[in-house]
């Protein structure tokens, strides 16, 4: 009987916490440019962000791993 009462309890407590909600936003579009990296691959950079560099970056991340 103490088993269940203590369940019960510990089903109660856990009713009390809500989840926390997502709080993600998307980038805006309309600030950014693709880049384009091979055929299937195009990554987005801020308009004043130099492209080469961005494609220099990408590779060495994918070389490294």
């Amino acid at each position: 009987m103490i088993n269940y009462v203590y369940y019960s309890k510990m089903k109660e407590k856990k009713q009390m916490y809500d989840k926390k909600q997502n709080s993600y936003t998307a980038p805006d579009m309309s600030k950014m440019k693709p880049v384009v990296i091979d055929q299937k691959t195009r990554i987005y950079i801020p308009k004043n962000a130099d492209p080469e560099e961005a494609r220099a970056r990408y590779w060495s991340n994918r070389e490294a791993k």
